[in-house]
């Protein structure tokens, strides 16, 4: 379906874990590229969520402004703050001084544009997905394609 993913592994046995990766995209028609050829169609952010119990979401998002957050999101149980790379530990210091309780905080990597495919494409998809996310040198999958409803 041309959806773009990006996988980061941790492995004690780089050819081992690439052979493995490669053989779950060709079993499910895709085609494993060279190190950072889908890196361009991502962008990467510092990601931090914090329960809302132990913040409201008025002082969260006047801290995040003042520590140089780009945006704020107060869900139902969470909030979620987002800032450049560059500014994440700059942005973390100082929202920690008031909150010391993440649920996460972590550089991502966010779709530019999403791609969103056929039934039969999608569930190939997250067949795919499900598969890496299970392999145990997988660290992280982050994809383009567009969630279903």
């Amino acid at each position: 379906g041309k959806i773009s993913i990006i996988v980061e592994t941790l492995t004690d046995n780089k050819n081992r874990t690439v052979s493995n990766i490669r053989t779950m995209f060709q079993k499910h028609e895709g085609n494993l590229g060279t190190t950072g050829v889908a890196t361009h169609k991502f962008k990467q952010l510092g990601v931090m969520r914090i329960e809302k119990k132990f913040i409201l979401d008025e002082k969260i998002l006047e801290l995040a402004i003042e520590a140089g957050a780009e945006e704020c999101i107060s869900h139902q149980d969470f909030h979620e703050i987002f800032c450049s790379k560059e500014q994440f530990y700059k942005v973390k210091t100082l929202i920690e001084k008031k909150v010391c309780n993440f649920l996460y905080s972590g550089i991502e990597w966010f779709p530019l544009n999403q791609i969103d495919l056929s039934k039969d494409q999608y569930n190939s998809a997250i067949k795919l997905l499900e598969s890496l996310e299970d392999n145990d040198d997988v660290q992280n999958v982050y994809t383009n394609l567009k969630k279903k409803a």
